[in-house]
């Protein structure tokens, strides 16, 4: 639960704060009502970085909720994710080098198709590269704590 109400978080955040023709899934839906004219700043300086976070801490979350994941495999998701998102990000910084091994089968697959213009069109920022890592260590610790308290290794 604590995932998925990050990942909302994250989304309603994207919503209010980047522009309609920037978010992928606008586009893909056709869900016109956030356009420009009606966009709010809200939280301006932490907007910019807590995509990134809340991104790699909830998924984290809800990968070792869904897989139903012991203790032990914590650590190891935590770092999968921690790896994945920081490639995505670093692919940013080195775009033209990263899209020419993206292959071009994943045209087509719902989100994949998007990964050549996220790479080459996104931009690289250390301070995601530091909220990544932060939401990788968040996410662990939360998943020590309820484990602690006697909850479920979710």
């Amino acid at each position: 639960m604590i995932g998925m109400t990050g990942l909302l978080s994250g989304t309603l955040l994207y919503l209010f704060n980047r522009p309609p023709d920037h978010i992928y899934f606008i586009k893909k839906i056709g869900l016109d009502i956030f356009a420009p004219q009606t966009r709010y700043v809200l939280f301006s300086g932490l907007a910019n970085n807590f995509p990134s976070f809340i991104h790699v801490f909830s998924i984290i979350l809800i990968t070792v909720g869904f897989l139903s994941c012991h203790k032990s495999k914590y650590l190891p998701v935590c770092l999968a994710w921690f790896l994945i998102d920081s490639l995505f990000e670093l692919g940013q910084r080195f775009g033209k080098l990263y899209a020419d091994i993206i292959p071009d089968s994943l045209y087509g697959i719902p989100f994949l198709e998007n990964t050549k213009n996220f790479i080459l069109k996104g931009t690289f920022d250390y301070m995601d590269m530091a909220a990544i890592a932060f939401g990788a260590v968040a996410a662990y610790l939360v998943l020590l704590t309820f484990k602690r308290r006697g909850g479920k290794d979710s």
